[in-house]
Parts: structure tokens; sequence; C-alpha cells
């Protein structure tokens, strides 16, 4: 299929590798040249501007957030304005319910089709195309998206016809990781004040009673304190909590359990962790009970000193 591709992070350059390599024409966008640079490399092609980019069938985004999703879509000579009728934007970033629905109405004022694909995994599971697929909108759209989702990703679950469903089902996903990282968090910074060790706890949590991926990869690194490089940066996950936590309001859902993540999401920002993993949340337990070796104060410490060493060489 002749596709672009916008918003080249980590995750976005795997996903457009993986597009090339399963033999599909795409033509990149992104603001930095120097992200472009591999993908050209691989045989992808480059776009100038937005508009260069959605001259295909589909045209993917794989943006932050709501702003930046927001510029390049809705803004004079974005996606909307540039999109050929009956031509689909494919939205597999992690946004807000209220914007799926915004850029829904917009696409469709337009004769474009739309459709939500939010995704669940790390960078890793980006470039080994295994990543889990959330997607959701007109089923011959989907249909039509489905090779790409297959070069994508080892499973795609369609969850509705309305986009923002899987917007919701995405964010609402994020909120279970987060919870299980602060609960992981706790329960480690119990057994480690009592003088067992972190990593041998972690194991028998993921090999018995919760073999999931999720205590066995985020139980790791807190047990570690390795949050850096981060993976998935914190502010993105204060980013998520808090379109969570919007969406709950609009439909008057309580959700305490967010108000508190969304609390401790903002106090490790506070203290200078906006370079570390989202996983650095599950170090705050340590420091709470006064433990002498406190992986989150640890990696923010070393956030910090990165930090100074890059001051020192500008």
């Amino acid at each position: 299929m002749k596709i672009g591709f916008i918003g080249l992070g980590r995750m976005g350059a795997a996903m457009a590798a993986n597009l090339v390599r399963a033999g599909h024409d795409v033509t990149v966008f992104n603001r930095s040249l120097e992200k472009r640079r591999a993908l050209l490399e691989l045989g992808a092609r480059e776009a100038g501007s937005v508009a260069d980019a959605c001259h295909g069938e589909v045209i993917i985004t794989m943006l932050a957030d709501d702003t930046a999703l927001a510029d390049v879509a809705l803004a004079k000579h974005g996606i909307v304005e540039s999109l050929a009728r009956g031509a689909i934007h494919l939205s597999m970033s992690t946004i807000s319910v209220a914007l799926s629905k915004k850029l829904s109405e917009a696409h469709a004022h337009a004769g474009q089709r739309f459709v939500a694909a939010p995704v669940f995994g790390r960078p890793d599971s980006a470039a080994a195309a295994k990543l889990f697929i959330v997607a959701a909108g007109d089923p011959a759209a989907l249909a039509a998206c489905q090779p790409l989702l297959d070069a994508l990703g080892s499973k795609t679950l369609a969850i509705g016809t309305q986009p923002s469903a899987a917007n919701l089902v995405k964010l609402s996903g994020n909120f279970l990781l987060a919870a299980a990282i602060e609960a992981l968090g706790e329960a480690i910074a119990l057994v480690d004040k009592a003088g067992i060790d972190r990593r041998a706890y972690v194991e028998v949590l993921s090999s018995t009673i919760f073999p999931a991926p999720v205590y066995k990869t985020y139980g790791g690194l807190i047990a570690e304190g390795s949050f850096q490089p981060a993976a998935f940066a914190a502010p993105l996950g204060f980013k998520d909590i808090r379109l969570a936590l919007q969406a709950a309001e609009s439909l008057r859902v309580p959700m305490p359990l967010a108000s508190l993540l969304h609390d401790r999401f903002l106090r490790l920002l506070a203290q200078g962790g906006d370079s570390l993993d989202w996983s650095a949340i599950g170090g705050l337990a340590a420091q709470d009970a006064g433990a002498a070796r406190t992986a989150g104060a640890d990696g923010a410490k070393r956030s910090r000193a990165v930090g100074d060493e890059r001051a020192q060489d500008r």
C-alpha cells in the first residue's frame, strides 16, 4: 500500500521501519531530519511537509500527545485539509477521547475515514512487530488497514465502530499498568525494608501468582532501580492518567486510584524525574519508607546528573 507516516519517535520509527520491510510504499515526515535518515536509508521516501505525506491511501500518525496530533491533523495544510476523499487517517497515538471524536467528525466532514488503533507495547515490541493493537472504526476502513496492522503487531483486537472506543480502552489499559507499577513499588518497598532480596521477591511473584509480563518487566525495573533510558517517559504516563481522569469525569465515573496515580506522577516530575521511565513511580514507595536504597531517588539523581552534564556541554 502507498502510505504516509508521521511521528518518528522510538515507537514510530520502529513501526515505520517494519512497514517498509513488509514491502509497503512508505513516505515519512518528522520535524527532526535526524529521525528520518535511518528510514530513508532503509527505503522510505521523504516528505517535506505534512501535506506531502498525505498522498497515499492511508496516513498513519504516531505522536506524543493531543497537541502534537491536533497541530498535524487540524492545522492549515494539515492532514484533514490535505488527505484525499475516501483516504484513511490511521491514528495510533494514545490520545484523549475528546480529540478522537473531534478528528472523527473532521474527517467525516471532509469525506475521509478515521480509524483509531492505539498500541500496547514498549519500543522493543514495536521493533519486533509484536505490538498488541486495539482498533475501532468503520469495518470497511478497518479491513483496508489490516495489512498494515499485521505488519506492526502480533494481534489486532477490534473494539467497535466508534474510533474513540479504542482510545478509551487504551487509556484504561495504561491506567491499569500504572496501578500495577504503583502496587509493585509498595510491595517491593515492604519486603526490601524487612531485608528480603528485591530481585528474588519479583522472581517469586512473576513465576507464580502473577506470571503476566507487566509484573516481570516492571517488577524487574523497580527491583533494579533501572529507570533510564526511558522506554516510556514519565511525562507521557502522567499525560495518560490525566486523560483517563478527563474521560472519567465526562462519564461521571469516580476513579480514586487514578487520582492517586496522578499525584504520584506529579511528585515524580516535581523531583526532576522527567527523563525517567514511567516505572519510576514504583520507586517512590521506597522513599516514603525511608529505605537506604531508594531506586526512585537514585534514578532521579541520575536524571539530574545527566541534565548537569548536558548543561556543561552547552
